[in-house]
């Protein structure tokens, strides 16, 4: 059975709770190679960071596994004080932040999109945003989170004709004072081992990074508990792809 659903996350770790039993393979797409999860329903690639990168897999994905419809799935920061660590969004409109552009998503057909979590607005920016950023984002676009990566996946399955989805689990709140960690970034990979050597030697960031994993991990395991009790059981895609013969 091909699997209808294809979910692009930028790291391993945002959705190891639910691909962790999933059987594992690497994919070859223009010169790159990107790691996917399988399972009889859905499959997971691994984009790595950034919006270069969620577009990349987005298309290997398409191209791969003729999915019907794509997901963006992945951790997010709040834009407005309403949203705390852990909770799980299903954006409405996400917004480019580069030139502008709104897309809808096709959450308007689920039972979801009348509640506040179906209403939200994510603005996909090209860097980490921190505090200040948050706060022009918000006003700019009228946005309640920020990701890197939505847009992208986005443009990538309006380009074939596919229904798209977000859903973002919230990690950092509006006010949360995030280290500088962009510069870790590199060919859109987060550089675990040398940030972990740049806050050894920074006891005044040890307190941050730590509330940062711990909201992160929140945020990972509610993300993939929607997941996996709601879009890969049909609650939330019933009548946007068709059910199994």
């Amino acid at each position: 059975m091909t699997p209808k659903i294809a979910i692009v996350a930028a790291l391993e770790r945002e959705l190891h709770p639910l691909v962790k039993n999933w059987q594992r393979t690497t994919v070859a797409h223009e010169g790159r190679q990107f790691t996917f999860y399988e399972s009889s329903y859905a499959i997971v690639v691994c984009a790595g960071i950034g919006p270069e990168a969620a577009r990349r897999a987005a298309q290997a994905g398409i191209v791969k596994y003729a999915p019907e419809i794509i997901i963006s799935a992945g951790i997010a920061g709040a834009l407005v004080p309403e949203l705390k660590v852990g909770e799980t969004i299903f954006p409405a409109i996400v917004v480019d932040t580069q030139d502008g552009s709104r897309r809808e998503t096709a959450i308007q057909t689920s039972p979801v999109s009348h509640t506040a979590l179906g209403r939200t607005i994510v603005a996909s920016s090209m860097h980490i945003a921190g505090i200040a950023q948050k706060e022009r984002l918000a006003k700019s676009y009228g946005a309640h989170a920020v990701d890197m990566e939505g847009a992208a996946v986005a443009c990538a399955a309006e380009a074939h004709n596919l229904p798209f989805l977000a859903i973002k689990s919230i990690s950092d709140e509006y006010d949360f004072d995030l280290p500088d960690i962009e510069k870790f970034i590199h060919d859109a990979e987060f550089q675990t081992a040398r940030f972990a050597l740049y806050v050894a030697v920074r006891p005044w960031l040890w307190l941050r990074v730590m509330r940062l994993a711990r909201n992160t991990r929140i945020a990972s395991e509610n993300l993939c508990a929607w997941l996996r009790e709601s879009v890969l059981t049909h609650t939330i895609v019933s009548g946007i792809v068709k059910s199994n013969p």
